[in-house]
């Protein structure tokens, strides 16, 4: 997968971060972690399982992150295709090598993750609502068909990318791609993906709670 740059936001994760890029570089050589203020030595971690790090000097949220490593990975001028990946391992590399070749193959040029075209991942009665819930809202607001609005895992090739514009720093980001992709109106599909829920991934922002907070923004904002 030579030219595919994995961007991955990153904050606080140095007890996971370095086991992920290794999984990552088995098939994808090129992987930026944009470092969003930590301070527990997550950057030397990246760093030395193969990662180049591009650091913010402070927190400024997962959408600025993001649109940090995009705008990194635009600097290749041989880039085919850009994933974005967590960092909390909750992501899994085969899914995101599916998808990057789905945007090589030139079958789309955007493929978006989704957690209900198949029934590997488990997710609470609560937690499946609310993710329903606001993928009616977003296919309400944008027209934009899909099942999962608010999923992390994503690839996409450089036209899309160079057209990104993330202003929403914090969670609002997922929403505002969303968004921007509606009025660039680019071929797109979903493509089948595990979450893999775990006590870490949760701490980082995965909970219920999170969820509730990400709808009611759409809604109230």
């Amino acid at each position: 997968m030579s030219r595919t740059w994995i961007v991955i936001p990153m904050y606080n994760e140095a007890t996971v971060v370095g086991s992920v890029i290794q999984g990552l570089r088995k098939q994808f050589p090129y992987v930026v972690c944009v470092d969003d203020g930590s301070t527990d030595g997550s950057q030397e971690k990246a760093r030395a399982a193969g990662a180049v790090v591009v650091q913010h000097p402070i927190n400024l949220g997962q959408g600025a992150a993001l649109q940090t490593g995009i705008e990194f990975a635009l600097q290749d001028p041989e880039l085919e295709c850009i994933v974005t990946f967590d960092a909390d391992g909750q992501h899994r590399v085969d899914d995101a090598l599916a998808m990057a070749q789905r945007v090589k193959s030139g079958e789309a040029e955007i493929i978006l993750g989704s957690r209900f075209l198949d029934d590997r991942t488990k997710l609470s009665p609560a937690k499946r609502l609310v993710l329903k819930t606001a993928a009616i809202q977003s296919r309400l607001a944008t027209g934009m068909n899909l099942t999962d609005a608010h999923n992390g895992l994503r690839a996409f090739n450089p036209r899309v990318a160079s057209n990104i514009q993330l202003t929403q720093n914090r969670m609002a980001h997922a929403s505002e791609l969303v968004h921007q992709l509606a009025r660039l109106k680019p071929k797109y599909a979903e493509h089948p993906v595990e979450i893999i829920y775990t006590d870490y991934s949760k701490s980082k922002g995965q909970s219920l709670l999170n969820s509730v907070n990400i709808v009611a923004e759409l809604f109230f904002k």
